[in-house]
């Protein structure tokens, strides 16, 4: 719990300023709501394929801590830093280049393409701070320090929406202010992080010089595959966007607020996988089956207990949800519409989300591959149906459920010999 209450506060500011965003950008229009939804699929498409920076990291450093391997952790810490400074170069030039191109790859309406790409290319310049706070979670957490990133985070989501209605409605910008408020808040994360892990680096004797070649690759071969199997997962959300702009601009603004919200629940329950992956890692590196398996059956436990209890917040909500965000009758109708969809997904993606949490601890990576592939192909199915059939927002859900079901198999079948094997693994 030590790990988990930091890391829920620090997992639930990020879709926190994306709620905040969402409830001022609300109040500029549904174009607009519109077209922050359609960015923000594409930046989540992009952040969480490159998530594997904080998924490696973690797992990496707490299993050579629990070797007794300081030297080893830290030779992580410079793969995560190096790996991230590249990618976030990268991401720059493809969003700044192929704004119109992948706007256009979303199917949104005319009217909310312009404003869509002015955003998608402003945000673009936070691309770099992003992914280095990306890292730094994954750092801390595998040194067992959930604090740190917590207050980093909070402090950053702070500043955000205070910068938001300055730029968003004192300076006139409009959507613009919105990602340059954004701009800034992550910049000024990645400038704490960049001290505070100067200060670590010059205590524990971190040197960028000591980054080898052999380490690099062994780090992107991991990352590569949980890459793949982090687009596997958001190039499902990413269509359940593109069907709900293809049924209306009413319809991709309410479903920008509820992927917010279910966001924002995904973040909580994902606190307790979070303590998995440093408790379980550690383990791992010790090669402790038996500890291992009991911390694993108490986050499940209490990552079940979570789950019923935001579906049951969820369902109280679910009237009025929808006009916390937007002034719009049909938008928040709209929201109203999906809620017990989103709440009734709730307890086993709480059970799937830890899961996901464990087999991360142990660097199960190309199970966590298959489960997200298998999601992707039952929610595709799900949606061709709905489209067919004329399913609208309500079609769209069920096959973010369908998306649920399908992992929580994988995991249940891949989980059927027990850790042991991968636990016994970490400790080589």
């Amino acid at each position: 719990m030590a790990l988990a209450v930091p890391a829920l506060a620090a997992l639930v500011a990020d879709p926190l300023l994306s709620l905040v965003d969402t409830a001022f950008v609300g109040r500029l229009g549904r174009v607009e709501l519109a077209a922050l939804g359609v960015d923000t699929a594409l930046f989540g498409m992009a952040f969480a394929v490159c998530n594997f920076l904080a998924f490696v990291t973690t797992p990496m450093v707490s299993q050579s801590l629990g070797r007794g391997d300081r030297a080893g952790a830290s030779r992580v810490v410079n793969q995560a830093i190096v790996t991230a400074i590249g990618l976030g170069m990268v991401g720059v030039v493809v969003f700044w280049t192929a704004s119109g191109a992948l706007v256009g790859m979303m199917q949104a309406s005319a009217e909310v393409t312009a404003p869509a790409v002015e955003y998608l290319r402003i945000r673009a310049l936070a691309f770099p701070a992003a992914l280095l706070n990306l890292a730094s979670h994954g750092i801390y957490r595998g040194y067992q320090d959930t604090r740190t990133p917590m207050w980093v985070s909070v402090g950053v989501n702070a500043f955000n929406a205070a910068l938001d209605p300055v730029l968003i409605f004192g300076l006139g910008w409009g959507l613009a202010g919105a990602g340059w408020a954004t701009v800034t808040a992550q910049w000024l994360g990645a400038g704490c992080f960049f001290l505070l892990l100067s200060r670590r680096a010059s205590i524990e004797g971190w040197s960028i010089r000591g980054t080898r070649w052999g380490d690099l690759l062994r780090f992107w071969g991991m990352g590569a595959v949980l890459a793949l199997r982090t687009l596997f997962l958001v190039m499902t959300l990413t269509l359940s966007v593109a069907a709900a702009a293809r049924v209306g601009t009413v319809e991709v603004a309410a479903h920008q607020i509820m992927v917010g919200v279910w966001a924002l629940c995904s973040f909580t329950l994902d606190s307790m996988a979070i303590a998995g992956q440093a408790l379980v890692g550690e383990q791992a590196g010790r090669g402790d089956v038996a500890d291992a398996h009991q911390v694993t059956v108490r986050l499940l436990g209490w990552g079940l207990v979570m789950g019923v209890v935001i579906a049951g917040l969820l369902l109280a909500s679910g009237p009025w949800l929808g006009g916390v965000f937007t002034d719009d009758r049909a938008v928040a109708e709209a929201v109203r519409g999906v809620v017990p969809q989103a709440a009734l997904m709730q307890p086993l993606g709480a059970l799937v989300f830890v899961a996901d949490g464990i087999f991360m601890a142990v660097l199960a990576v190309r199970l966590l591959a298959a489960s997200t592939g298998a999601g992707l192909a039952a929610a595709a199915a799900v949606l061709w149906v709905s489209d067919a059939a004329g399913g609208g927002l309500p079609g769209v859900w069920w096959a973010i459920l369908a998306m649920i079901i399908a992992r929580s198999c994988v995991f249940a079948w891949g989980g059927r010999r027990g850790l042991g094997r991968w636990v016994r693994g970490g400790k080589r």
